[in-house]
Parts: structure tokens; sequence; C-alpha cells
């Protein structure tokens, strides 16, 4: 893979957010919790930075805080070279033509009382792009762009498996033409073989619309084969980046070094052997 390492589309600057204490039941208040801590990362034009770690790590607020979704408490976020930290809601929506979010799970995201021709229309929609003819021509476009039939289009999300619903997903992040998509686990809650659809789907779209990814994920054989660039975190610090290869073949910090050593080996004898799997998603 090949990327354009110019002038960052995404800058994070020292990103912290603290989420207040709780009162105790013995009347006591917690001090604030960091969920993350002085973050800083760049991903440029047409590249994909993915950012691991485990659950609780923070990479998903890291995510909800460029997409807006949550205040940070400090640092700075950039976005094609302007200022997004603190923007007020209603400066937010030109911007969410440019800047896409794809959620987790494919079976609560979308509304399941809608036609997916609807789901995939609405940012058309609300954003006033075209008549209702050219919305339906957009949805039909879309739709084969990831890979449905645009007969599809008057169905619901319960017609569909969990990998067509992010599809569906996918192709409503795509409607307004984005520059950058975020993906908060995309493919975690599918199975292993739909997953390298989906994979192989967002690098070809990539490919095709010159897309950039910020890819949040906590399975390393996805990240191998879908990113440019890996940046690690644990306890709310990004505490390893670099480019995928060099932060698989040659971890330089231990908390990197366990999360490799910990992707599971079907094989019980050569587990016993101390064998570590390769990390890479079968295609």
């Amino acid at each position: 893979m090949s990327a354009d390492t110019t002038t960052p589309i995404l800058l994070v600057e020292d990103l912290v957010k603290e989420y207040p204490g709780r009162q105790r039941l013995i009347g006591r208040e917690r001090g604030a919790v960091k969920a993350v801590r002085g973050v800083s990362f760049h991903v440029a034009p047409g590249e994909t930075l993915a950012i691991v770690g485990e659950s609780g790590s923070g990479k998903t607020t890291v995510a909800k805080t460029i997409m807006g979704f949550e205040a940070p408490t400090q640092g700075r976020i950039e976005f094609e070279g302007r200022d997004i930290t603190r923007l007020r809601p209603a400066a937010w929506r030109p911007l969410r033509r440019e800047l896409q979010f794809v959620f987790q799970d494919p079976y609560a995201s979308l509304p399941s009382r809608m036609p997916i021709g609807d789901i995939i229309a609405e940012p058309l929609r609300i954003h006033g792009v075209g008549d209702r003819d050219a919305r339906r021509a957009r949805v039909r476009e879309l739709l084969g762009l990831v890979g449905l039939r645009p007969e599809f289009a008057s169905r619901y999300p319960h017609e569909f498996s969990g990998g067509q619903r992010q599809r569906v997903g996918i192709a409503r992040a795509l409607a307004l033409e984005p520059r950058m998509l975020i993906l908060d686990e995309p493919v975690s809650a599918l199975d292993v073989s739909i997953q390298a659809q989906v994979i192989n789907l967002l690098a070809d779209l990539q490919a095709e619309l010159g897309l950039s990814y910020l890819f949040i994920a906590h399975d390393l054989a996805v990240v191998r084969h879908i990113a440019h660039r890996v940046a690690v975190m644990y306890l709310g610090e990004v505490v390893e980046q670099g480019p995928t290869e060099s932060v698989f073949d040659d971890p330089q910090h231990d908390y990197t070094r366990r999360l490799l050593a910990s992707v599971p080996v079907p094989d019980p004898r050569l587990r016993r052997r101390g064998v570590r799997r390769e990390t890479e998603v079968t295609t």
C-alpha cells in the first residue's frame, strides 16, 4: 500500500479528555477520569491510520472527540488545516460533508423502520442535495459501489445479514462524498469470513475515491491488512506508533509486544511450543 505523506488531512495534538468524578456512596467525590491523555497523531491524505488497543484504552473516545460527539478537555484538532477543536453545533453541519463516521454495530446503527434506500438518502436530504429523483439515482449508485444490488433500496435492514448492513452503513457515510471516514471497529461484530470482504471493500473504496481512514480496532489481523500506519493506545496514551510493518515486526514498547503475543494460536500443539499466530487476514 502507498499513501500520500504531504500536509495531513487530520492533525491531533496533545488531546486530553476528562470525565468528571462521580459521587461515591460514602459521600466522597472521586477525582476526574482521564480517558485520553495527551494523544497526538496525524493522518495523511489517502492514508489509513489504525488506532489499536484493548477495551478501555481510550481509542473510541478519541474518535468521538474528533467527530464532535464529545468535547475535548485540552488539545487541538485540525481537519484540512482548520481548527475544529471547539466548533459550535452550527459550524459542524458543513463539515459533516467532509468527515463521516461508520459505527461498530451494523444492527443498532440502522433505523429498523426505514427502507435502506431512505437510510442512505437521509444525509442527502438533510443537506439539501438534489431533488427526489437525483437522490434515488445517487442511492442506486452507492448501493452498486458497496457491492449491493440497486433493487435492494426498497428492503428493510432486518432482511440483510450483518455484512450487508455494514455495507449499507458505509454507503450512507459515502453519500455526501466525504474526504475522510472514521471507522469505529467496523468489522468486529461480523463473522471472520465477512470481515475480510468488508475490509477488502474499504481498501477498494480508498483506492477508487482517494479516501483517508482513521480505523479504530482491537483485531490485529485486520489492522495489518488495511493500515499504512498504526498507533497503539494503552490507558489513554499512545505508547507506540509507526509504519504497520515496523510496529508488527519490531515492536518497541512492552505493551505492544504483549498485545501481539496475546493473539490466539488455533493449534494447541503450537501454543504449547509458544508459537505466536501470524496476524494476517485470509482474503
